[in-house]
């Protein structure tokens, strides 16, 4: 299960970097698009310093496991929140690929709990 763990949580990681960097750096089309979905601008580069600090601890927890752990099951958290703040702008379609990240980091989580 860890080698697993370690190619899921590589993937996802390589995803939220770049997710992460492009709301931390406030690239407009990034920013309008978090806009219209009722998310402050002033929280855009909040959002994506949590992502950079979900992909470091996914990383970090290849090597401590409760790190992963608790990286994996943040960002489970992080997504579900992504997916309810589409559905409540009407954006269903716009949702799917935060839909995805939920299940890829519930798949982290699960797999990291079961590599210990």
């Amino acid at each position: 299960m860890f080698i697993a763990y370690v190619v899921v949580s590589s993937l996802l990681s390589l995803a939220l970097l770049f997710s992460g960097f492009t709301k931390v750096t406030g690239q407009q089309a990034i920013v309008d698009q978090l806009v219209g979905l009722g998310v402050a601008r002033r929280f855009v580069p909040v959002l994506g310093g949590l992502l950079v600090a979900g992909a470091a601890g996914l990383i970090v927890g290849s090597w401590v496991e409760y790190l992963g752990v608790a990286a994996a099951a943040c960002l489970v958290l992080y997504f579900v929140g992504g997916v309810v703040t589409h559905l409540r702008a009407g954006d269903a379609k716009g949702a799917m690929p935060t839909v995805v990240l939920t299940v890829a980091s519930a798949a982290a989580l699960v797999l990291r709990v079961l590599s210990f």
